[in-house]
């Protein structure tokens, strides 16, 4: 019924009663009518259909209806954004009817399309993504609590009675959840949990993770379910198991990593190829399908590295314990062992179920000590010349993956240093040397590799895709950069990820390269989780997934899962197949949604702890580069990526702001402020709380 009935919508371009539908769909019976009436309401409901005033249904699409994530700006209005729509709605106060930030929203389309910006209006909430609100509690006379949210992008106003406060006391951060709503934006609500009290060390943080719906505990069935589980390798897990405990494997990581996802290990070949060994901690042994554990897992979606903590996708007695790849302990693991010429080229492979036994932890650090200086250091002499054969096939499959299109953006991070009050002291470039590079060639050769054997055997897989930038999207920042006086040759129309590649390298020696850098990233498609191949273009890659980091990503943990279904107990008839279609739709896309949160969490815990280290600079100078300018303001970046605002209404004359060269220009001084520029500025504001950042700019930097 449903597939016939969305067929004969389609095809109709005006709306229809529900006796022409009848009519149309040959309906006969009374179940058939009280079916047709179910589903319509379902469609309804999902947005697909419009149901009009007069009583009849047509398809969403092909009215002047949409239906998209409304973005809120905490003056009130908002932008939806839509689907395969180049442009964002604009909704004004007006026209928000009860709408906030994250909501999915029904609207009508007010403006004329050929008009340079849409302007719509909300007809109706679809669904409230948000389920709950972080905010300080404080109480009035009457003892009923007012919610101040940490969101200013939220316009709500929100009411507690004392029966609903949970005990909490002024000054309290909470969760809130909504109740009746009283009027327009007024709603009456209900605490569900007390964060700490808003001085508290950690509180800060723990905000933001309660916004994110990040789990930080286990429930009590996961922790009843890993405390039965072994915590050490028995003979009965090495049933149908190679094993590689006499092989020289060994991990390189952080100085700090207790997850140890990845270890390596190189053998030159007699007839002078390299043989990569990756091996890979074999989670999906240990998180059965179904089980609590794996539940939890899948919800989690992954785990969430903040500036003091990690919050793990696996209770820690997996994370750190039986799963991670310790030294001079047997382990289980899935071994992808590659054989590779001198051009890079994969001439031959396995995949199978391993034990290995690390020989040594290794961290970056000491590992660039013996790639960058030639400085070896102690307990490192045995494993010297492997790492130089390791580095050597690196700098082989970094040169192949260049020449195919492979873009590397080299993007700066910063890292944030903090006390044991997770006080931040310092912030500082990340390094970024061979050996981490070398992890990067190793864990992409491995990803590549199972992705194309599964692909190959078309069956349903976890595909990491990064689909192609839009064409208007790199015009648009080829239009800039040649604004800003640049002559880039390259062909619009093909955005190869080689054409990338090159524009890229006609930048490298500007000085705003890295600010050209970070524009042409962003518009750039994000990543995502699919269970089709789409390729992945950043890599120039035509198969890639994600089999490298299961203990920290789901979306690994499901390869794992199907690389022990398919390839190690050949289950692949049409009821498993049948299984893993349904199911990896739900998983990839949950994946992303995971992920994407996790991104977002990452970023504003970094936001706020970047501006409460400038609370204590205020007042002093830095020198910086101009990253971005608005009609508002300009932004500055300082060299170890802090970003502060340059407000338009503080600076010292009226600046005209040129949208298409990204200019700001002074009316009396004729100064002109772009992109790329580099000066000195003074920390004027800083707010932990907005996590905002204010700068006055001083002079420019000669």
């Amino acid at each position: 019924m449903r597939d016939n009935l969305i067929n004969v919508l389609k095809n109709t371009d005006k709306a229809v009663s529900i006796d022409e539908l009848q009519d149309l769909l040959e309906i006969k019976t009374v179940e058939e009518a009280t079916e047709l009436s179910d589903e319509l309401r379902k469609l309804e409901e999902e947005a697909i259909l419009y149901h009009t005033n007069k009583d009849k249904y047509m398809m969403i699409e092909n009215s002047h209806l949409r239906k998209g994530i409304m973005r809120a700006n905490k003056k009130g209005f908002g932008f939806v954004e839509i689907d395969n729509l180049e442009d964002d709605i604009y909704i004004a106060q007006d026209n928000m009817n009860g709408a906030i930030h994250d909501d999915i929203v029904l609207v009508e389309i007010t403006s004329k399309m050929n008009l340079d910006r849409l302007e719509g209006r909300v007809l109706k909430i679809l669904e409230r993504r948000t389920k709950q609100y972080i905010g300080l509690i404080n109480f009035d006379k009457e003892g009923i609590g007012h919610i101040t949210l940490d969101d200013s992008k939220i316009n709500l106003e929100i009411e507690i009675p004392k029966d609903k406060a949970m005990n909490a006391v002024d000054g309290h951060k909470v969760v809130v959840v909504l109740g009746k709503r009283l009027n327009n934006t007024r709603y009456e609500g209900e605490v569900t949990d007390i964060i700490g009290h808003v001085n508290d060390p950690g509180v800060d943080i723990l905000s933001i993770i309660y916004k994110y719906s990040i789990n930080i505990d286990f429930p009590e069935e996961v922790k009843a379910e890993v405390a039965k589980m072994p915590m050490e390798v028995r003979d009965i897990d090495l049933r149908d198991r190679r094993d590689l405990r006499d092989q020289v494997i060994f991990t390189i990581d952080g100085d700090d990593t207790k997850d140890i996802d990845d270890a390596i290990s190189i053998k030159k070949m007699k007839n002078g190829h390299y043989e990569l060994g990756v091996h890979i901690a074999d989670v999906s042994y240990y998180v059965k399908e179904g089980s609590p554990l794996d539940n939890e897992a899948m919800e989690r979606g992954t785990s969430v590295y903040l500036v003091d903590r990690v919050i793990p996708m696996l209770p820690h007695e997996l994370s750190n314990g039986i799963c991670s790849l310790n030294p001079n302990v047997d382990r289980l693991a899935v071994s992808c062992v590659m054989e590779f010429d001198n051009t890079g080229k994969q001439l031959n492979y396995e995949i199978f179920p391993s034990v290995i036994k690390s020989r040594i932890q290794m961290t970056y650090k000491k590992v660039n000590s013996i790639l960058e200086d030639n400085k070896v250091p102690e307990g490192y002499e045995e494993f010297a010349d492997d790492l130089r054969l390791m580095q050597e096939l690196a700098e082989i499959l970094r040169k192949s993956k260049v020449k195919r299109g492979y873009i590397d953006f080299d993007v700066d991070e910063a890292k944030i240093l903090v006390d044991e009050n997770c006080v931040p002291t310092d912030v500082i470039l990340r390094y970024r040397g061979k050996g981490e590079k070398l992890i990067e060639d190793f864990m992409i050769a491995a990803n590549e590799c199972v992705a194309t054997h599964i692909y190959f055997m078309n069956l349903p897989f976890v595909y990491r895709i990064h689909e192609y930038p839009k064409e208007e999207k790199i015009r648009s920042f080829l239009g800039f950069v040649s604004n800003l006086g640049y002559h880039i040759n390259g062909n619009i129309k093909d955005v190869k990820p080689t054409t990338m590649q090159k524009i890229l390298e006609q930048l490298k020696d500007k000085p705003e390269y890295k600010i050209l850098c970070t524009l042409l990233l962003r518009s750039m498609q994000k990543a995502v989780y699919k269970p089709e191949n789409l390729g992945h273009y950043g890599l120039a890659s035509s198969c890639y997934t994600h089999f490298t980091s299961p203990i920290r990503r789901y979306p690994d943990t499901t390869v794992h899962r199907l690389l022990h279904t398919y390839l190690f107990d050949g289950k692949i008839d049409m009821g498993t197949i049948k299984k893993w279609e349904e199911r990896l739709i739900y998983i990839t896309e949950h994946s992303s949604e995971r992920e994407r949160a996790s991104v977002d969490c990452e970023r504003e815990v970094e936001d706020m702890k970047m501006a409460e280290y400038m609370e204590k600079h205020i007042g002093e100078e830095y020198e910086g580069m101009i990253s971005s300018v608005t009609s508002f303001g300009m932004f500055v970046e300082l060299d170890n990526l802090i970003e502060g605002l340059v407000p338009i209404k503080d600076m010292d004359d009226f600046f005209h702001f040129d949208e298409e060269r990204m200019t700001l220009t002074g009316e009396k001084s004729h100064v002109k402020y772009s992109i790329g520029e580099r000066v000195v500025v003074k920390v004027v504001r800083a707010s932990k709380e907005d996590k905002t950042i204010d700068f006055e700019v001083l002079r420019k930097v000669e």
